[in-house]
């Protein structure tokens, strides 16, 4: 049975949670690959919100097993933070969640690390959430990064952290003129939160293999989007992690076989954080859709910036993760507007271009191109089928299909899990 991989095909935010919700009622198990807690997964059930920042989505499936892989950074306050949340919602995740012993750890450091390197940066400043994951990341990379299973042997432990905090210390001190973080603390935190997450701790790729060995229907998500990627993204404003399609296989532990992959595409599209836009917009229009989409974010609750469709840049994601079909999400959020517009290349100059340009001087200087489709003037969120929908939405969802040559199978037509129509 082939592997569901679920990913960002923009620049995040497309509404993956709910897409990862639904898809999970027939798997067995779901894994989440990358990032940390500064993805939000947002999930309507009924008329309850559930907002995951760590936990994957699946955990809202009784059934389903639940993994947190080790291409993930924890931070192990917000993990616990999830579960009470869990608990208190009656959502019961024992003996069906687990961490990956592979998984990096985020430390108070790190986030200190983090708010100092932007702060530093000023209109320069990348536009993190401040929650420590590039910092983890570099640590992973350097090979000083502290991993789940490290939490278990604590005399070891505190070697690394004292070690570690040598070198955190001396940059705090020395290049950011700031307050050094207590080795005593540090240990205290380390402590606390090794009891907390012990039992959470499995060798899942053992766990992993015997359900690809009974062929058991497996889901894998990502985070953050595409366009954010570290190497494939618009560099240097992007994550510290690799959310295309090809960091699933890394970051789950899972060989490479074949698979479906989603991509989640949003209907128009946002961004947080600072970088490249050329759709984005400063006007009423843009406000608009800010207040008609809920645009603000999960984990930070910042306005997010809002402009229309980018083809150019759904191309680009379409190939880069070898995508086999699109949920489109957020279609009932464009009811309201009388034109709707899509980007279909850039101009430069007296240059046209179809592709995204590598060098992020000429990204942020390119003209969007635009083709205008009349606007659909009726709710689509009470369509349950293909058919319900108006004409003028089903020829924007077929020039969608047309561009990227992808069938749209997914089409979400509000919050619920219970509103998405399968093509």
């Amino acid at each position: 049975m082939p592997v569901q991989i679920v990913i960002g095909a923009q620049w995040g935010d497309e509404g993956k949670g709910k897409i990862i919700d639904v898809l999970s009622e027939k798997m067995d198990l779901v894994i989440r690959y990358q990032g940390g807690a500064n993805a939000g997964h947002t999930v309507y059930v009924g008329d309850k919100k559930y907002v995951l920042h760590l936990i994957p989505s699946g955990i809202l499936r009784e059934n389903v097993q639940c993994i947190i892989g080790g291409g993930v950074v924890l931070d192990p306050q917000a993990f616990i933070e999830e579960l009470d949340i869990l608990s208190k919602a009656g959502i019961n995740y024992t003996d069906r969640l687990f961490i990956s012993p592979r998984t990096h750890i985020i430390f108070p450091y790190h986030k200190k690390l983090d708010a100092q390197s932007e702060s530093s940066k000023g209109k320069k400043s990348i536009g993190t959430t401040g929650r420590g994951i590039g910092p983890a990341y570099a640590d992973k990379y350097g090979r000083h990064g502290i991993r789940a299973i490290d939490l278990l042997n604590l005399d070891s432990l505190k070697i690394k952290i004292e070690d570690n905090l040598k070198f955190k210390n001396f940059v705090l001190e020395k290049f950011y003129n700031a307050e050094p973080e207590s080795l005593e603390k540090t240990l205290d935190f380390a402590k606390e939160y090794a009891s907390k997450l012990k039992p959470y701790i499995k060798e899942t790729l053992s766990l992993i293999h015997s359900y690809q060995k009974e062929d058991k229907p497996i889901l894998v998500e990502g985070a953050q989007g595409a366009l954010l990627d570290i190497d494939y993204g618009s560099f240097p404003y992007v994550t510290s992690s690799h959310p295309v399609a090809g960091g699933a296989f890394i970051g789950s532990g899972i060989a490479p076989v074949k698979s479906e992959i989603t991509g989640v595409l949003k209907a128009y599209l946002t961004r947080v954080g600072n970088g490249p836009f050329p759709t984005e917009l400063d006007d009423q229009i843009g406000e608009d859709l800010r207040k008609c989409g809920h645009e603000y974010g999960a984990t930070t609750g910042r306005p997010r910036r809002c402009g229309w469709l980018d083809m150019v840049a759904a191309r680009y994601s379409a190939q880069v993760n070898g995508l086999t079909n699109i949920a489109l999400t957020k279609l009932d959020v464009l009811s309201g507007f009388d034109t709707i517009k899509v980007c279909t290349s850039y101009k430069y100059k007296h240059e046209e271009l179809e592709w995204i340009p590598a060098d992020e001087n000429i990204f942020s200087a390119v003209e969007p191109v635009y083709k205008t489709f009349k606007g659909w003037n009726r709710p689509v969120d009470t369509c349950t089928s293909f058919s319900d929908l108006p004409d003028e939405t089903k020829e924007y969802i077929a020039f969608i299909e047309e561009s990227l040559e992808i069938p749209v199978k997914y089409i979400s037509v509000g919050q619920r899990r219970d509103q998405i129509i399968q093509k």
